[in-house]
């Protein structure tokens, strides 16, 4: 390190020319700013404006605590004076906290002095630093959380410590590495990362935040992993004044393009809700109770702000135990009803998917004879009784095995034509893909239908596998012909895996003879002796425009034209056609005409 650099640092340091810049934190489940991340820079015309130079500067040259508890202040000092709401977010090295030379109190005397309270502030560890002394940082992290902080683990996944200091520490809140989140709708790996964290921060009832968020699709992917605290360039950029008020329409604009996860209407809560009467939350109970008597099929009331959002339930069983006891009205006649609604009620949006309510419902042990709210946009909508929502999952699963293949358990034709038909009425753009296989009636010939089915279950399988970590919809038209929906980007990666794995995994099926000799003789229907090549997959992918196709035949009719292509290529192959609609010509690598066929004849 430079002279020059150590002294400019020192200069920094004295002269406290450090400012600070806040990023909001958002949860758009809950439609809240939770919180700002306090960010440091050094001066502009500096080389030590960076945070990364100039903090690693301060490493180098041992001033990291003196550093640490300037922009500490700097961040106190700012977030007081803008009177931020939700939670300061503090960055913090592991090991200037387990260090025994790092001043102790400044940190609660820095918040008494400016009018803050510990709660109101949350510990951020990064988890990029090797940590020299772990039990005298659990030491610390517990001094910390007694005095009211909240302990948060930032970059998870980035550092030396990983899931030990996850288990070690039992963080309230942790914050995911800006690697997983970049580009993870297009990564299967790191799809199953998050899932696991989602997974793990349920069980031990942690927060997670998705931080370094750029793109929509990046967005996309963590609402349908149910992350919803996120923060990054694609909300709010970092600044010296950041937004205080939560921007409800934007959230829903980035949640309606067709990048989105598509619900299926009938699968959709919003379906289900049903309009019901709401009263304020300053509503007394004798005007509640007036209620309940006027409409003796009245069992709930939902109460919202002056907003017109949720904040509670109101059940009429409630008031009647109240009202009956002794002196019970007069003791809660001129009361507020928020004194005894539930202010805990389950609020979910209208697209949100039945299984994941059902989920909800079952994991938080909801009393089944209670209601769920909906809400559109925030403000609420209805609502729908447990029971409704448990009633109609049973005949959706019913439904779904009577058209289901039995072989697979997938859904069949009709699913697959509702399936097309609802994107194309919500012109949401998806992809088709339609993957058949080649020399599949001659090997079913050879080595029995026992074995046949095995490869026509294999191949689901594999498909299942491939397609999980993607949004889309999957169903078995019949004998060894699938078709996938895709509503993301993903679908020509997904294919290309889906191919590379069923070539690997069928050799299985066949004698070492036959692999050896890359296939084998059998007679053809002519009776003509001929050599069959092993089993490969065709896929023929198309997107179709959703304007001009007016039906799931159309778009079937290009997926079928599409696996054609790709069936007259030897081996596997995957066909991506450039036809999108009906009325443009197809252009064709062979001269004679192509049969239109419907999802309900796709059998060659």
């Amino acid at each position: 390190m430079s002279a020059e650099l150590i002294s400019e640092l020192a200069e920094i340091i004295e002269k406290r020319q450090v400012t600070c810049v806040f990023q909001p934190i958002f949860d758009f489940y809950q439609e809240a700013i939770i919180g700002y991340e306090a960010l440091s820079r050094g001066p502009e015309d500096s080389f030590l404006h960076r945070p990364d130079a100039l903090f690693s500067c301060a490493v180098a040259h041992h001033r990291l605590s003196e550093l640490e508890l300037l922009c500490r202040e700097t961040a106190i000092a700012s977030f007081a004076e803008q009177q931020l709401a939700g939670k300061l977010f503090l960055n913090v090295s592991p090991n200037t906290l387990s260090d025994p030379a790092h001043p102790k109190g400044q940190t609660l005397q820095l918040l008494r002095d400016y009018g803050l309270g510990a709660q109101q502030v949350v510990i951020e560890l990064t988890e990029q630093d090797k940590v020299d002394n772990t039990e005298q940082l659990r030491k610390a992290v517990a001094h910390y959380r007694q005095l009211g902080f909240l302990i948060a683990i930032d970059d998870l996944g980035a550092g030396y410590s990983g899931l030990k200091q996850w288990s070690e520490i039992q963080p309230d809140i942790v914050k995911i590495d800006r690697y997983f989140i970049d580009h993870c709708d297009q990564s299967p790996v790191k799809k199953e990362f998050l899932k696991s964290i989602t997974e793990l921060a349920k069980a031990t009832h942690t927060r997670v935040v998705a931080e370094g968020i750029e793109r929509e699709e990046e967005f996309q992917l963590l609402r349908t992993l149910e992350l919803h605290t996120v923060q990054g360039y694609l909300f709010e950029r970092p600044s010296a004044e950041p937004s205080q008020q939560f921007e409800a329409q934007r959230f829903q604009s980035l949640g309606h393009t067709h990048h989105q996860h598509f619900v299926e209407p009938s699968l959709a809560v919003g379906w289900l809700a049903i309009e019901q009467q709401a009263i304020s939350q300053h509503t007394l109970c004798r005007e509640a109770q007036r209620i309940f008597d006027n409409d003796k099929a009245l069992f709930s009331l939902v109460v919202i702000d002056q907003y017109h959002q949720p904040v509670g339930l109101l059940y009429k069983e409630q008031l009647t135990e109240v009202f009956a006891s002794p002196y019970g009205h007069a003791l809660y006649d001129k009361k507020p009803i928020a004194s005894l609604m539930d202010a805990e009620p389950l609020v979910v949006d209208e697209n949100e998917q039945l299984d994941r309510v059902s989920r909800q419902i079952t994991d938080n042990d909801f009393d089944i004879r209670r209601y769920i709210i909906v809400t559109r946009g925030g403000k609420y909508l209805g609502v729908v009784h447990l029971r409704q929502i448990l009633k109609h999952m049973t005949e959706e699963k019913v439904r779904h095995a009577q058209h289901a293949n039995p072989l697979t358990m997938l859904p069949g034709n009709i699913a697959i034509n509702d399936a097309i038909e609802h994107r194309l009425r919500s012109n949401r753009a998806f992809s088709i893909a339609y993957f058949d296989l080649n020399h599949f009636k001659q090997f079913n010939d050879l080595y029995g239908y026992a074995s046949g089915d095995s490869v026509i279950k294999l191949l689901a399988d594999i498909i299942r596998s491939h397609c999980q970590a993607v949004p889309c919809f999957i169903g078995h038209i019949g004998g060894d012909d699938f078709m996938v929906v895709f509503d993301g980007e993903d679908a020509s990666a997904t294919c290309q895996a889906v191919i590379a794995d069923f070539d690997t995994q069928v050799r299985r099926f066949f004698s070492p003879e036959h692999i050896a000799a890359q296939g084998y003789w059998s007679c053809n229907r002519e009776g003509q002796r001929q050599f069959v090549p092993l089993l490969a997959l065709a896929v023929g992918l198309v997107t179709p425009d959703t304007r001009s196709c007016d039906n799931s035949h159309q778009v079937a009719t290009l997926a079928t034209d599409a696996k054609k292509e790709a069936k007259r290529h030897k081996g596997s192959h995957l066909f991506c056609c450039q036809r999108r609609g009906p009325a443009a010509p197809l252009f064709r690598l062979h001269p004679e005409p192509l049969d239109s066929l419907s999802p309900l004849s796709l059998h060659e």
